[in-house]
């Protein structure tokens, strides 16, 4: 038995894609359960939903007065069924083989989480979501994250997206921790790591991963995530609840702040923060010329998704550290 949690909140634009994916799913559907645990949306998300459960028994929709994600997942694990539980998100869509090939990965590796690579794509193809599609899954924005970057074997990692799981894991190592709104799901895995468990990533399938397709819905996102990476060590005070990778954002930020600051009172230092921008510009503008070129692309729209994405990011991780350090 196969259980799908899900949680959502105002997906109307992308839900549909998302149960029309499952529905594809070559793993026998009398052998599965799909549960939306929705944060009471206040768009046609729930409508959109309980028209496809009318249809499909096997598909069901749970309440999450609560909003946020992990009340939500660890709601739909105790309400659900199966001896595996794969989690997905509304934001993205899955091939035919996604479930099969998690499942079968599982017993096979006899690992305690699996996942896949995770694609990025944009619903609506402009010249500025394509740039930020591009973005988001190049080193350069994201890091050295295996499963945004692509891998060409099966291998152990620190975490994956989404996640597949047997039903003893969450009685051995816990359930998601709901102090979390965001990052619950990475250091989850880091407590997995933590009590000698194995995270494995597969090629044989992927999710594709549907981005914020304007700058100004790619700030907003990658504010909370900066924000939350911060609040995540204060809440777990475990400093490798994260990677390395995730502070990087916030260095950059405070390269060009704190000799800023510094420069009221001794004026070279405001070469410092002179440096670490051009070093910056430099870096990206040559990057975003080759994808420009191989892609097809908006010079200055890749540029600029650079910046909206490490700077957002950076401030929001500032604030977290910031409420942090005023104890709010």
């Amino acid at each position: 038995m196969l259980s799908v949690i899900c949680p959502i909140y105002n997906e109307e634009k992308y839900i549909a894609g998302c149960i029309d994916s499952i529905i594809a799913q070559d793993y026998p559907k009398d052998d599965i359960e799909v549960i939306f645990a929705d944060g009471m949306s206040s768009d046609q998300t729930r409508k959109i939903v309980a028209q496809y459960a009318e249809r499909y028994n096997w598909i069901r929709l749970v309440d999450n007065p609560r909003k946020i994600v992990p009340p939500a997942l660890n709601a739909a694990v105790k309400a659900s069924r199966g001896d595996v539980i794969i989690r997905i998100d509304a934001h993205a869509s899955y091939p035919s083989n996604y479930f099969s090939a998690l499942a079968s990965a599982l017993k096979h590796y006899d690992a305690d989480n699996v996942g896949a690579v995770c694609r990025t794509d944009v619903l609506v193809k402009t010249p500025k979501s394509l740039a930020i599609k591009e973005v988001l899954a190049h080193p350069l924005g994201v890091g050295n994250s295996a499963f945004r970057t692509g891998i060409d074997s099966a291998g152990e990692v620190d975490t994956v997206p989404f996640g597949c799981w047997k039903r003893d894991v969450f009685e051995k190592y816990g359930y998601f921790d709901e102090r979390l709104v965001r990052n619950q799901d990475i250091e989850f895995n880091k407590r997995i790591k933590r009590g000698g468990g194995r995270i494995v990533i597969i090629p044989e399938t992927h999710s594709t991963y549907y981005a914020r397709e304007t700058f100004a819905k790619l700030a907003k996102n990658n504010f909370g995530n900066g924000k939350w990476n911060i609040l995540t060590v204060k809440y777990t005070r475990q400093f490798d609840s994260l990677s390395p990778r995730h502070f990087i954002p916030l260095a950059f930020v405070l390269s060009l702040i704190i000799p800023l600051i510094a420069g009221i009172f001794w004026t070279p230092a405001l070469w410092l923060s002179a440096a670490s921008l051009a070093a910056y510009l430099v870096a990206v503008s040559a990057i975003s010329a080759k994808i420009a070129i191989r892609c097809h692309l908006n010079f200055f729209y890749l540029v600029s998704s650079f910046a909206v994405l490490h700077l957002s990011y950076g401030l929001g991780s500032l604030c977290g550290l910031a409420k942090v350090i005023l104890n709010q």
